[in-house]
């Protein structure tokens, strides 16, 4: 079948927080399509993708309408009679439609949309799943990582910590790690309860955070695994991301009434990384704020994670790699506009012996792609939210119909610490 591009159609699309975004289908001279839908964050880097939106007073500012009319105008007549199987190259014209490396005129939403599109599109042409495209034979699932409690931007601020997250550490099997954090889920679910009537779900479908503080959220989370008949450090460990640009100021840290330095703040988180099992620590520090990064893989407490800090940039990678600022990386290929653009930070990850972790955003919908992208990049690790809510079950679901497809694979181990 030909995969050469004959159409690019937008339209404007729904997210899990009733929010318009862009979806992308690329047709081929075969009849073969693909679709492909931007996500979008609640806390973003400021050096990621900027995102296309309207302004003004309808749905708040946040319409597409712009976004989808530039699909049909300069993304569709600039990709007419290429060929769906050059991703690189596609990603590459769609690079140059923009000179804004942040992609502020054509946005963001517009290029991750196209480009995932075209993965798709590439995937029907040839009668595969679109993690083949990627990878032929992958070795592993990446192992889950799953919001219990949402904090931070996810749940109006209730904590300084914006995730509280489940990561499985004696499952051998994707089914049986969702199993284990679903009884995790449930048990947490049941602490909570005895303390008083439950106020909903954060924006990526975990527990809101009734609680006092951040150790107050982590009694409660080793409660419910311990309710769920699990050893806390053996059978499941916590990762927690901390997003500190959201309450970053000119003089440091401020939480509550509470304000730190930034040696401070790191030694603070430090102290509850090695009083509880937290095995990965998420932008611990401000994203213009090395030396807190550096303090933090230095304290050897956790696996120190890159997003805000990275935004998914193969550049920004290396070089923190090379200052010692971080042991693993969080790819969002929404933070750099095409599925080229995160492969080459995934490339410069292993490059510099660092782990990978491809993670979906807040504002998500039934697009599997983070299924794929994870698995073909032979990721150690996925992040796409909790075990409720269809838009992230939706993405459970397709890496259990991959792992069957494949046989039966094992999960990608435990990360540890860049050395």
């Amino acid at each position: 079948m030909s995969g050469m591009i004959t159409a690019v159609h937008g339209r404007r699309v729904w997210d899990s927080r009733g929010l318009p975004t862009v979806e992308v289908e690329v047709e081929t001279t075969g009849g073969a399509r693909g679709r492909g839908i931007a996500p979008a964050g609640a806390s973003t880097g400021r050096r990621e993708a900027i995102e296309l939106r309207d302004g003004g007073s309808r749905l708040g500012g946040k319409d597409v309408s712009q976004a989808v009319g530039l699909v049909r105008s300069l993304v569709e007549p600039a990709l007419l009679g290429l060929d769906v199987a050059d991703q690189a190259g596609i990603d590459a014209v769609l690079d140059g439609l923009d000179a804004d490396p942040q992609r502020a005129n054509i946005g963001g939403n517009t290029t991750t949309a196209t480009s995932l599109a075209v993965l798709n599109a590439a995937a029907a042409v040839r009668g595969i799943p679109s993690w083949q495209v990627l990878n032929a034979a992958p070795s592993h699932i990446p192992r889950p990582q799953i919001q219990i409690m949402g904090g931070g931007a996810h749940a109006a601020h209730r904590t300084a910590v914006q995730d509280f997250m489940a990561y499985p550490l004696s499952a051998t099997s994707i089914g049986d790690a969702l199993a284990d954090v679903a009884e995790v889920y449930r048990a947490v679910g049941e602490v909570m309860a005895r303390r008083g009537p439950k106020h909903g779900v954060a924006d990526e479908g975990g527990h809101w955070p009734d609680v006092s503080g951040t150790e107050d959220a982590l009694d409660v989370l080793v409660a419910g695994i311990e309710l769920a008949g699990m050893k806390p450090g053996v059978d499941m460990g916590i990762s927690l991301d901390i997003a500190a640009s959201q309450f970053h100021t000119a003089g440091g840290y401020r939480v509550g009434e509470e304000s730190y330095s930034s040696a401070e703040w790191i030694e603070k988180l430090l102290t509850i990384c090695r009083s509880y099992p937290v095995i990965t620590l998420e932008d611990p520090a401000d994203e213009d704020d090395p030396a807190g990064m550096r303090l933090a893989v230095a304290g050897d407490a956790a696996v120190i994670v890159g997003d805000d800090y990275l935004v998914t940039s193969a550049d920004r990678v290396r070089r923190a790699a090379d200052a010692r600022e971080v042991d693993s990386v969080l790819i969002k290929v929404n933070q750099v506009g095409t599925v080229s653009g995160g492969a080459a930070a995934v490339a410069a990850a292993r490059e510099k012996g660092l782990s990978a972790i491809v993670s979906a955003r807040s504002g998500e919908t039934e697009d599997v792609a983070v299924a794929h992208l994870s698995t073909g990049w032979s990721a150690d690790i996925v992040k796409v939210g909790s075990i409720t809510r269809s838009e992230r079950t939706a993405k459970w679901n397709e890496l259990i119909r991959i792992d069957e497809a494949l046989g039966g694979l094992p999960l990608a181990p435990v990360v540890t610490r860049a050395r």
